[in-house]
């Protein structure tokens, strides 16, 4: 049997209720929403009964999707299936790395709420949006973004699917021009221009944020956006160059399926990253856990 990947939810997948059915069935999965209460009070109840509009306030979001992530990795460790490696799509990583023991569950959660408060900051300051461009290749995408000042290609998702980031001012004209040269765009629900040189201040103070933590070696492979490889010993350079970096996804999959993966678990709210991976790979199996049925359903899937 090939290995076990659990890939974590990034910012964009949350909505409300997301994780309630898991705390009220699952110990592990209710304590790490208590752990995130105990130092955020009020994380829980914003997952479950946050509107849309709070829910995608960075501030917000950030640590409610990371609760939720989290939650659903626990309950199905709880549940009997463990991960052989790990990665997660941007906060999704710091999920990733609490699940791989580079940080407690505490630190890691203190974490998100620093990086949450200093990419709202940055995008308060820098006014952004992202949006996904479809139906054309990354190197159109590239040759478009390159003919603005402030557009910059983020998050290579899968083939035919790359996020952008850019100013406010100049995204409408670059959409328009993804529309003429025969692509699609759709606006992510996101409050600023993420993993792009609009980050660049949140990820000097995640630095030295960083500076005063110690990570532990991962008891797992955590593969890193940055690099789309697993950490080597500049594991604190890489998450806090994260949120400046583009989000080597596809890389990400593929190098983790050269690596023995077969079966991949989306875990966290939604199903994003299972329909990304659908399309880089056809030979391996997709499973999600979303809430408490579909932890069950997975389990019963693994097992057999």
């Amino acid at each position: 049997m090939g290995k076990i990947a659990f890939v974590f939810a990034g910012q964009g997948a949350q909505y409300s209720g997301m994780g309630k059915t898991l705390f009220e069935n699952n110990a592990a999965a209710k304590a790490v929403f208590e752990m995130a209460d105990s130092i955020r009070p009020g994380t829980s109840e914003m997952c479950f009964t946050g509107t849309a509009e709070q829910l995608s306030q960075t501030i917000n979001t950030q640590p409610s999707l990371f609760t939720v992530d989290l939650a659903c990795a626990a309950a199905i460790d709880e549940m009997g299936i463990h991960a052989d490696m790990v990665a997660g799509f941007s906060l999704g990583e710091i999920a990733a790395n609490a699940y791989a023991g580079t940080f407690s569950y505490e630190d890691a959660f203190r974490l998100v709420c620093k990086r949450a408060e200093f990419m709202s900051e940055c995008a308060e300051k820098n006014k952004g949006s992202m949006a996904a461009v479809l139906k054309l290749s990354n190197e159109k995408v590239e040759e478009l973004a390159s003919k603005f000042e402030k557009v910059y290609p983020v998050n290579y998702n899968c083939n035919g699917q790359v996020s952008v980031a850019g100013a406010e001012n100049e995204m409408d004209e670059f959409c328009a021009l993804v529309k003429d040269n025969g692509g699609r765009v759709v606006k992510l629900a996101v409050s600023g221009a993420f993993h792009s040189p609009f980050m660049t201040e949140a990820s000097g103070k995640l630095a030295e944020v960083l500076s005063n933590m110690t990570p532990a070696v991962p008891k797992i492979s955590v593969y890193s956006n940055v690099t789309a490889q697993p950490y080597g010993e500049n594991i604190a350079e890489l998450i806090a160059k994260q949120v400046m970096s583009p989000v080597k996804w596809e890389k990400t999959v593929l190098n983790m399926i050269a690596d023995g993966a077969d079966t991949f678990i989306e875990v966290g709210a939604g199903k994003v990253l299972s329909g990304l991976i659908k399309k880089i790979s056809a030979d391996v199996r997709i499973c999600n856990v979303d809430n408490f049925d579909d932890a069950v359903k997975t389990v019963q899937a693994i097992n057999g």
